[in-house]
C-alpha cells in the first residue's frame, strides 16, 4: 500500500518533535551545546595560543647609542612586555629562572660599525621551552630590529628612496586580530562535532531506552526515521549556530561579518545533512555510547585537522589534500570561509554547494543501508 506524501511528511515531523523532547529532557547534551556555542568561542578566541601575547623579554644594551635606545623602543605591548634592560650575568639567570623568554644583547660600539658598513650581528637567546613564543616572537624580533635599524641608517644617510616600494595591505582582517580568526573558525568546527554527536547519541539513546522497538511496530519507514533526525539535530545545530555567530562572535566579540548570513545559514544546512548523516553511520556500528565516542575521536580529528581550518590545504601532502575532497568539511570550511571572511556570495561558492549536497546525498543514500540493515536485525 502506497502511503501519500503528505501522511510521510506528518510522520518525519512528529518524530522530529520527539527528537526535541528527548533532548529536552538530556541535561548533559543541553549543557555541551550551550558549552560549545558560547564559553567555547569566547575562549577560543581571546587565548590566542599560536601567536605573540605579552612576550617578557630583556636587552643587555652594551653599545648605549641611539641605535640600540631606537631598538630597544621598538618592544612594546601587546606583543612583548616592556623590555626589561639587564646586564648579561642578569639575563642569563632570568633565563634560567624562566622570568624572560627572549634576551636580546647589543654588542659595543654596535651603532658605530652599522654606520661604517661593517654589518654587526646581534644576538638573540631564546627560551626554547616556551615552543610556541619561541617559533613566532623570533621572527617578530627580527623584523622589528631590521625596520629599526633600516629607518636609522635613512636618516643618517639620507639615503635616496628606492626605486621600488613595497606598499603592504592586509585585507579582510587589516589588524591581524586572532579572535577575527579564532571565533568564526571555532564555530565551522562545532557545527561539524556538535551535528554528529547529537544524531548519533539520538540513535543510541533509543537504542538503550529501548524506543526503537516502539519505532518498529509503528507505521513509520527506516527513512522517515532518518530523516526526523536529521531535521531535528540539524535544526539545534543551526540555531545554536546563528545565535553564537550574532550574540558571541558580533555582539561579545566585536568581529565584522562581511558577508551574508542567511547564506551562511543555507551552506551549514547544506553540510548538516552530511554531518548527521554521518553520525547515524557511526551510530550504527555503535553499541554503547562510550563506542560511540571512541569512534567519534577517529572520525572527527582528521575531518577538522585536515580541512583546512587550522592548517592550509596548499601545505598538506597532495595525496591528503585528494582524499580530503571527499570530506564534506573541506568543501564547508572553505565556503564558510569565503563567506564570513571575504564577503563571498553565491557566483563564487556555488561548487562547494553543489559538493555538499553530492557528498551529503551518498552519505545518506549509505547510512540509511546501514540503519535499515541494523533494524532487520533487531526485528
Amino acid at each position: 500500500m502506497r502511503v501519500p506524501l503528505n501522511t510521510r511528511l506528518a510522520h518525519i515531523y512528529r518524530l522530529g518533535i520527539k527528537e526535541l523532547w528527548s533532548l529536552l529532557r538530556d541535561p548533559a547534551m543541553l549543557v555541551l551545546i550551550v558549552y560549545t556555542f558560547t564559553l567555547s568561542i569566547y575562549v577560543a578566541a581571546t587565548a590566542m595560543p599560536e601567536s605573540l601575547h605579552n612576550a617578557a623579554i630583556a636587552i643587555v644594551d652594551l653599545d648605549g647609542s641611539p641605535l640600540s635606545a631606537r631598538i630597544t623602543a621598538g618592544f612594546y605591548p601587546p606583543h612583548f612586555h616592556t623590555p626589561s634592560v639587564v646586564n648579561a650575568s642578569q639575563a642569563d639567570a632570568g633565563l634560567d629562572n624562566g622570568d624572560y623568554t627572549f634576551v636580546l644583547s647589543i654588542p659595543p660600539d654596535y651603532q658605530r660599525d652599522t654606520l661604517a658598513g661593517r654589518a654587526p650581528s646581534i644576538q638573540l637567546n631564546i627560551d626554547a621551552t616556551r615552543m610556541s613564543q619561541a617559533f613566532t616572537g623570533n621572527g617578530y624580533i627580527q623584523q622589528i630590529v631590521g625596520a629599526e635599524v633600516g629607518d636609522f641608517l635613512r636618516r643618517q644617510q639620507q639615503a635616496a628612496a628606492p626605486p621600488v616600494d613595497l606598499d603592504l595591505r592586509m585585507r579582510f582582517n587589516p589588524n591581524l586580530e586572532q579572535s577575527w580568526f579564532g571565533s568564526l573558525m571555532e564555530i565551522i568546527n562545532n557545527v561539524t562535532m556538535l551535528s554528529i554527536i547529537l544524531t548519533g547519541a539520538a540513535l543510541i539513546r533509543e537504542r538503550e531506552h529501548g524506543t526503537i522497538e516502539h519505532l518498529l511496530v509503528m507505521p513509520v519507514t527506516p527513512m522517515e526515521i532518518m530523516l526526523a533526525k536529521v531535521w531535528s539535530m540539524g535544526s539545534v545545530v543551526v540555531l545554536a549556530a546563528l545565535s553564537s555567530l550574532l550574540f558571541i562572535v558580533q555582539g561579545a566579540l566585536h568581529v565584522p561579518i562581511t558577508g551574508s548570513i542567511a547564506l551562511f545559514v543555507l551552506v551549514t544546512a547544506l553540510h548538516l545533512f552530511a554531518t548527521t548523516s554521518m553520525g547515524i553511520f557511526l551510530a550504527t556500528l555503535a553499541r554503547s555510547m562510550p563506542q560511540f565516542g571512541m569512534l567519534l575521536v577517529l572520525v572527527l580529528l582528521p575531518l577538522q585537522l585536515l580541512s583546512g581550518g587550522s592548517t592550509p590545504r596548499e601545505s598538506m601532502p597532495v595525496l591528503v589534500q585528494d582524499i580530503m575532497l571527499a570530506a564534506p568539511t573541506t568543501h564547508f570550511v572553505a565556503a564558510a570561509q569565503a563567506i564570513l571572511y571575504r564577503g563571498a556570495g553565491l557566483s563564487v561558492i556555488w561548487p562547494q554547494m553543489l559538493v555538499l549536497v553530492a557528498i551529503g546525498a551518498v552519505l545518506f543514500a549509505t547510512s540509511l543501508r546501514r540503519f535499515r540493515k541494523t533494524i532487520g536485525q533487531m526485528a
